[in-house]
């Protein structure tokens, strides 16, 4: 499952309580963003 985070607090939110309400549990904000885990770099020749 993906792995939501608060864009104030930076705090992790559950999937469980994404599906009651679309608000940051921790300090209400409505934006929720889903990190990225992988970062790819390339080298021009």
């Amino acid at each position: 499952m993906a792995e939501y985070r608060c864009f104030e607090c930076n705090k992790r939110v559950g999937q469980e309580y994404l599906k009651k309400k679309v608000r940051c549990p921790y300090c209400g904000s409505k934006m929720l963003f889903k990190p990225r885990t992988l970062i790819t770099s390339i080298k021009a020749r």
